[in-house]
């Protein structure tokens, strides 16, 4: 070992050090970087050896952000589409309880003058503006799903593309190490970086391998992610109701099946599946429930009447149908057919109907309990809450059948009178007969949502019930932001670049510089001074 090695040595070390410092610095705004501290050891032939720059990664730190960033995205994103909801429901010129209240309230004045032409057009009037707000509002919905759909395939196509990603660069960290030895730190931040940017889009389970590939895997186990190997998802039409759209995972074999929503725990992937199940299903449902309830009473009362010709009330409404899919897998050619048999007996929620080696089982979707339902197997028909199913065909077990009763009955709300003398306000013949009116105006008392609520009632609890949902997810909300925020100031603090840090090390290794160069300088003059004696 001679002092101009051990100079040399010092040199490079040096030289190292400025490099990873330098690096630091140059990084502190790029995102997914882990800083680099030079790791040095002693030789004992040469003074110093340069072993490295180890990045300052804490898997554990990084595990539980990507998880908190992941349920953070989930909640923004149920938050941001819910709030959509919520804009319409409270703006007074969009929302429905003005334009039922106007409604009663003309029906109300043609009670005081049921012969006056006015009064009877102003009902008309009112009954126009109270179907085409319901309507507007769930058409409103509708396009609010079509876009959730689009997003759903926007997120699912963004999260093909980053396995990709993380499966290519498993590949090239492999071959780095293969290659040299040593970490490819660039590498590993990047893919780092990617596993945290998919993480805020579903839950994922990561594992690092002996080999340090990372195996990514989503919460039910399916990988995702295997070495240089990865699995992509679809989004496409929904087995049980093809207007929807779910996400489909392909494995190895080629096979391909649904994923249920319970898969997606986190992330906006997850956020937007949960308000379409939570939020939008219910206040479809809702909405539909309440145009089928008050069309269905107001056809029965009306056609209890006489108008000013007096001819029979007919019916005074028109609504949507109920709907019935077959699931996409069944193996049978059953077909089932839905038809409202008592609105007030109706729930604001789909149903599940199922057959079993025991029999016919009915399921809500919205909460997964069982239905108590009536099976006559004289006309092969289901009775439960309002409504009948009739399933034609033959029905294999295991087949289903996906019920939506009330989601399309807004859709196709009409008003049938086009004439104010066609409105059945009277009993009788007699004049100033309004005693059929008067029945009429008292529904807005009658409790005929579910047997238990009127129809404003009806609406506030629709009203609450979104309240609750937003207050609740704010609540959450504002938990996992500060949450994340801890984590994300935990994880800087060990991998964050602090420029007052890498500053001092410039100047600590500029000096370590100069002490080797002078090392070299004396071992120079000593070398000189001895071929002088000479």
């Amino acid at each position: 070992m001679s002092i101009f090695s051990i100079g040399l040595s010092g040199l490079r070390a040096a030289q190292s050090g400025l490099y990873t410092t330098s690096g630091n610095i140059s990084n502190i705004n790029t995102p997914g970087y882990n800083r680099e501290i030079l790791q040095l050891g002693e030789s004992r032939t040469s003074g110093v050896s340069v072993l490295g720059s180890q990045r300052q990664f804490n898997q554990f730190v990084a595990t539980r952000l990507n998880a908190a960033s992941g349920s953070l995205a989930s909640l923004e994103t149920y938050y941001s589409q819910v709030r959509q909801i919520d804009n319409l429901l409270s703006d007074e010129r969009s929302g429905l309880a003005p334009v039922m209240q106007k409604f009663f309230s003309a029906l109300g004045q043609m009670n005081s003058h049921p012969a006056d032409p006015a009064a009877r057009a102003g009902v008309l009037g009112t009954a126009s503006t109270l179907v085409s707000q319901y309507k507007a509002f769930d058409n409103y919905l509708e396009d609010i799903e079509r876009s959730v759909n689009n997003e759903i395939s926007f997120e699912v196509n963004s999260i093909n593309a980053l396995a990709e990603q993380i499966a290519t660069l498993n590949r090239e960290i492999l071959v780095a190490r293969t290659g040299t030895g040593e970490a490819p730190n660039s590498l590993l931040n990047q893919r780092d970086q990617l596993v945290h940017e998919l993480s805020q889009k579903l839950d994922v389970r990561v594992h690092e391998q002996k080999t340090g590939s990372y195996t990514i895997s989503l919460s039910n186990g399916s990988p995702l992610v295997a070495g240089d190997s990865f699995y992509t998802l679809e989004a496409k039409a929904d087995e049980n109701d093809p207007t929807r759209t779910a996400v489909f995972y392909n494995d190895v074999t080629g096979h391909q099946r649904q994923l249920s929503e319970s898969v997606f725990n986190r992330g906006t992937l997850g956020g937007l599946l949960e308000f379409r199940s939570k939020s939008l299903d219910t206040i479809r449902n809702q909405v539909g429930q309440m145009v089928a309830v008050f069309a269905d009473a107001f056809n029965q009362q009306h056609r209890q009447g006489v108008d000013l010709q007096q001819q029979p009330g007919g019916d005074m409404f028109a609504t949507g149908n109920p709907v019935a899919y077959s699931h996409a897998r069944n193996s049978g050619t059953g077909v089932a057919q839905v038809q409202i048999t008592n609105s007030s007996e109706l729930r604001a929620a789909d149903y599940d109907i199922r057959l079993t080696d025991t029999g016919f089982v009915v399921t809500r979707v919205d909460n997964g309990k069982p239905v108590d339902a009536t099976f006559d197997p004289t006309t092969n028909s289901l009775s439960f809450n309002g409504v009948e199913v009739t399933l034609s065909g033959s029905v294999a077990v295991g087949d289903s059948f996906r019920i939506r009763p009330v989601v399309n009955q807004a859709q196709n709300f009409e008003l049938l009178l086009s004439d104010g003398a066609e409105i059945a306000a009277a009993q009788s013949t007699a004049s100033g007969d309004n005693r059929n009116g008067l029945a009429m105006l008292d529904l807005q008392n009658q409790l005929l949502v579910e047997g238990s609520g009127t129809f404003n009632q009806a609406y506030g609890a629709m009203i609450s019930t979104l309240g609750n949902q937003i207050n609740v997810v704010q609540a959450n909300l504002a938990a996992q932001q500060g949450l994340t925020e801890q984590l994300y100031m935990l994880q800087q603090s060990e991998s964050g670049v602090n420029l007052d840090e890498e500053a001092a090390n410039l100047i600590r290794y500029q000096q370590f510089y100069q002490a080797n160069a002078r090392v070299i300088d004396a071992a120079t003059t000593i070398l000189d001074t001895i071929l002088q004696l000479r």
